[in-house]
Order: C-alpha cells, then structure tokens, then sequence
C-alpha cells in the first residue's frame, strides 16, 4: 500500500505481534490506571464494594463477606468472567458513593452502620439491577471455592459444618457410600 509517497508493509510476525498486543491491551486493560491490588476495582471502588458487602454479609460469629475475601472474588471475575458486568459496577458503586454523599456527606465505607443500612435498603429500590447483581457476586465469593479467590480458609463452609469438598475430577469418589445402595 502506497500513500503520500511511503510504502507500508507488514510482515505475518508484526501482524501477528501486533494482534497479541491489542488483545494484551483489551484484557488488561482493567489494571491500566488502577492499584496494584486490584485486578479491575480501583482503591475507592473496592472500598465502597466491601462496604456494600459487608451489608449483604455481615460479621458476626463468623466474618463479613469483605474479610472472607468476597471483594477479591469480585475483582478477579470482572477482570475474567465478568467482563460485561465492568460498567454496571463502576457506574453503580459511584452512584452508591454520590447517594451517600449527598443523604449524609460522607463516603459509603466512612458512614455509620445505620447509614450503610440506609444507602443499601435504597440502592435495593432505587438500583434493584445493580443491588442484585453485587448479592448474586457477593453470595458467589462467600460460599463458592477459595480457589477462585473468596471464601478465604473455607470459613462459610466451616460455618455450615461442612468439610472441604473435593475438585471434581481430581478426586475418586466412592458412588456407594451415601447412595443408599
């Protein structure tokens, strides 16, 4: 291809380098900009989600969502799984933050537990779509497998007595114990 008097050609290696790049960039692309500790959330984002969290799952016995490492499954998913949900999140979380804000001028992590109750009983209301996605993700980090980054020392599932399950199809089962057979 000739124009303005240069001539451009690319080999199938700087094509195909240049595809591996832009595909590296589109994946990444959550950590651009972001902390370190974080796969997708920024600091504030992941600030305001334990705190909504925590309001799905509080600590009691047992600990919170936030401390079983339900945020750290929420992040690593965004930046995997749950690339669509990318958006409904940011824009939701910075909703969270600007209702707080404007009801009790401070940020949702920083207000009393009676305000975080408040912001979360009308973001259940106001934003059902984005409240019921953050439950459906915080419930998945909570009592899903530690492998995939929540459910931190498998305490949910010490909580309901149950013990480690084993990884499908790395273990043998034993089809007859329990069958009834």
């Amino acid at each position: 291809m000739r124009r303005a008097g240069l001539k451009f050609r690319l080999t199938r290696r700087q094509f195909t380098v240049g595809g591996a790049l832009a595909g590296a960039v589109a994946v990444f692309g959550c950590r651009s900009s972001r902390s370190r500790k974080w796969e997708c959330l920024s600091d504030a984002h992941a600030g305001t989600l334990a705190a909504l969290c925590d309001q799905i799952i509080p600590a009691d016995d047992f600990p919170s969502a936030s401390q079983a490492g339900a945020v750290s499954y929420i992040d690593r998913q965004l930046a995997r799984h749950y690339l669509r949900h990318q958006s409904a999140y940011r824009e939701g979380l910075d909703a969270t933050e600007r209702l707080s804000r404007s009801r009790f001028g401070a940020a949702f992590a920083d207000a009393t537990p009676d305000q975080r109750l408040q912001i979360a009983m009308s973001l259940e209301k106001e934003n059902r779509a984005f409240f019921e996605l953050v439950r459906q993700h915080t419930m998945e980090g909570y009592y899903g497998a530690p492998r995939h980054g929540g459910n931190r020392d498998a305490v949910s599932w010490r909580m309901l007595g149950l013990d480690e399950p084993p990884l499908r199809g790395r273990a043998q089962y034993d089809l007859r114990k329990g069958s009834g057979a």
